[in-house]
């Protein structure tokens, strides 16, 4: 089944990308998720037409998006979490937590946006990637510390 790519989507194409999927992918993901449009004739002519609206539209998210770089670089977030032996978590700091804790500081960033590979499990200092367009990426700054009450209780029991 061949689309056209109404949004960008991740390994598959930019907006406005003819691409060739599988049936089922293009039926029950792309379609109704308004994600993409199929590929016939009347589309294809309608596709010239959302690639220059496509292409301003992606000027003014890079300009957005690249102011809003400039302050999340300055951001610092810290999490504090329960850890076990060795500074090991229980439980981890992942891109949903990153997010929330933007959000709660005033930056609407959605977590996918959030290039975490893996959930952060340790304690320390990350720098956490940001793709905020698909030129533009920042870094936020994530601390992750050790709750101080287990710190205070194995003090006073020595």
């Amino acid at each position: 089944m061949e689309v056209i790519l109404k949004e960008d989507v991740n390994k598959l194409g930019h907006r406005g990308d003819v691409v060739k999927v599988a049936d089922g992918y293009g039926r029950n993901y792309l379609l109704p998720g308004k994600l993409a449009i199929e590929a016939t004739l009347a589309n294809r002519a309608v596709i010239e037409q959302m690639k220059g609206s496509a292409i301003r539209k992606s000027i003014k998210e890079k300009a957005s998006a690249e102011e809003l770089a400039k302050t999340l670089s300055l951001v610092e977030l810290t999490f504090e979490r329960k850890t076990g032996d060795n500074d090991h978590l229980f439980g981890s700091v992942t891109s949903g937590d990153i997010a929330h804790e933007l959000e709660k500081q005033g930056f609407t960033v959605d977590r996918r946006k959030i290039a975490l590979e893996d959930p952060l499990k340790s304690l320390g200092e990350y720098l956490v990637p940001v793709k905020l367009h698909r030129e533009v990426t920042c870094h936020v700054k994530v601390t992750i510390v050790g709750d101080a009450v287990e710190e205070v209780e194995a003090v006073t029991a020595s």
